[in-house]
């Protein structure tokens, strides 16, 4: 097979398509406070300042050996934009969302018109237009997002948003196609600014929150009308102990599904999936990627390939204290796998 680039192996192997080696990557948050020193752009700023933003994501690909770029290193710029109150957090500490615009009803509940000047959409887009300005067009970038799930609770807060799955599902639907619309636009953005890959962390239609009856009945749909409408290879990330949604999972018309290490086994997972989509994942970030030792990070890794993960990968964000020596053993076992 001739020498693959980044973004040819990448895309195959979230397509179902024969790659010359598993590639790895993150398809969650990637910004780490070692890096964050190294080149200069600390959280809270690379969250608002587009050069800060693509930098440090630059730095690990260029650092780590990851290989795709992805942006930016929170689930709460969408949030933002359509008015939930945001926390910038700390250098170590994500941004999450405090305060909820339509707790009590959905009264007033519009679309801004100009949603892609809100907030730090834009600085977004223009941190992914720097990155491929800076790695040229062979390396994938991913530009992650909440998926419309979390973003329909965040608009309501979780307490509404569970209320209505069980005692108002108009309202519920409601805040659900809402949200549905708002991640297409800002997705289809994101792949017109030069995004490769729209990764999606959903963690509120994770079954720790919400039964895997609503799954089917009430969310399904949502990531199947989100997946059909955006232009790009998309990646759906949910949190937790997913195996008794994956099955409807991979009916949601997403290319690859990233998982946790409590989805247990990578074979079983994916005889559930078959050619539904491509299994990501799973090496724990906060129980082996973010304490090591090397050699545990090394075996997992290799385990995963063998098992048959189509994309090696940490398992939910990467932790902000992690090292960059710990990310490295991920991608050295990969490289020492295929040796």
């Amino acid at each position: 097979m001739s020498k693959m680039t980044l973004k040819e192996r990448l895309l195959n192997a979230l397509e179902g398509k024969e790659v010359d080696k598993v590639p790895v990557c993150s398809v969650t948050q990637t910004g780490i406070v070692e890096l964050m020193d190294e080149v200069g752009a600390p959280w809270p700023e690379a969250h608002s300042d587009p050069e800060k933003m693509a930098k440090l994501a630059i730095a690990n690909y260029e650092l780590s050996g990851l290989e795709a770029v992805r942006v930016p290193y929170c689930l709460t710029v969408l949030a933002e934009a359509m008015g939930c109150e945001v926390n910038m957090g700390t250098k170590n500490r994500q941004p999450s969302v405090t305060a909820h615009p339509y707790t009590k009803d959905l009264e007033g509940m519009e679309m801004p018109e100009n949603l892609l000047d809100m907030g730090r959409i834009r600085a977004v887009l223009d941190s992914i237009k720097l990155i491929r300005e800076k790695v040229g067009p062979d390396v994938p970038i991913i530009g992650g997002m909440e998926g419309p799930i979390t973003l329909a609770s965040d608009l309501a807060s979780v307490k509404s948003f569970m209320k209505w799955s069980i005692k108002k599902p108009d309202l519920l639907h409601q805040v659900l196609d809402f949200a549905t619309d708002a991640t297409i636009a800002y997705a289809n953005s994101m792949v017109v600014a030069g995004a490769d890959i729209i990764s999606v962390a959903d963690p509120v239609a994770s079954p720790d929150l919400l039964s895997p009856e609503s799954f089917k009945n009430d969310l399904q749909s949502r990531l199947q009308k989100f997946s059909s409408n955006v232009n790009s290879v998309t990646v759906l990330h949910i949190c937790g102990s997913v195996s008794p949604i994956l099955n409807y999972m991979a009916d949601c018309g997403f290319e690859g599904l990233s998982v946790e290490e409590k989805v247990g086994s990578i074979k079983k997972a994916k005889e559930v999936l078959g050619d539904r989509a491509r299994l990501v994942g799973n090496i724990s970030s906060p129980f082996v990627l973010l304490p090591g030792p090397v050699d545990k990070i090394k075996e997992e890794s290799k385990k995963a390939i063998s098992e048959g993960v189509d994309v090696l990968a940490p398992g939910c964000g990467i932790a902000p204290m992690t090292p960059l020596f710990h990310i490295k053993a991920m991608v050295e076992a990969r490289d020492e796998y295929y040796a």
